[in-house]
């Protein structure tokens, strides 16, 4: 039997492929961790400015929630003097067309230029007459009546004058009566409860009728 020292021992090389071994899988083993970094990376950096000073990106509810410019406000504003058509509409007989006229050109020329409504120069043509004189007086701010004799007989003039009254029953100065050739009996019933302009002056009241109008638009404005 031959001794055992004529068995040569055994080479530790084989220990080398079971180390790289062990180094592969550790290999693998850590590259699902880099790519989950990886990923977590790139998510960050696409969900973050690239720069502290560069402005995010504009989204959809950034575009919709901006604000829109300032409206200006002029003479059109819907307040004040300018929230009707006209300052004054002059209520008259058909008579008294002329000196209806010379009112209208005294308010219309004086500085403050009012605007006046008359009705023959003014009414739409082919508008009917009741949706005429209501619009005329609902556009209004005041109500100028030139109660003279033809005034009291002609029913529009007595249907404007009541229509008026009913309008506006409790506001002092938009309905300024006018009378002119009637002694102060002849003064309607239905105005007794405001005072009138007296057209006896030599101005014929016009004076008076525009300050009264004057009054109250700084009422409004």
């Amino acid at each position: 039997m031959a001794s055992s020292s004529s068995f040569p021992a055994p080479r530790s090389r084989s220990k080398k492929p079971l180390g790289k071994m062990a180094d592969w899988f550790r290999q693998a083993l850590s590259k699902p961790r880099k790519l989950l970094d990886s990923a977590e990376s790139t998510s960050r950096d696409v969900s973050q400015p690239s720069s502290r000073d560069d402005p995010p990106p504009l989204g959809l509810s950034s575009a919709l929630s901006r604000t829109p410019p300032p409206t200006h406000v002029g003479a059109s504003s819907s307040s004040g003097r300018w929230s009707k058509d006209y300052d004054v509409c002059v209520c008259h007989s058909e008579e008294d067309l002329v000196a209806a006229q010379e009112l209208v050109s005294y308010l219309e020329g004086s500085t403050a230029s009012l605007r006046c409504f008359l009705q023959l120069r003014d009414a739409t043509p082919g508008g009917a007459i009741v949706s005429e004189l209501c619009q005329a007086l609902s556009s209004s701010h005041c109500r100028v009546l030139l109660i003279t004799p033809g005034f009291l007989q002609d029913p529009w003039c007595k249907y404007q004058m009541l229509q008026a009254l009913s309008e506006a029953p409790g506001a002092e100065g938009r309905t300024i009566p006018l009378m002119s050739g009637l002694t102060r009996a002849a003064y309607p019933a239905e105005l007794r409860f405001m005072y009138f302009v007296d057209g006896r002056g030599p101005d014929g009241g016009f004076r008076q009728v525009k300050e009264a109008v004057m009054r109250y638009l700084q009422t409004i404005s």
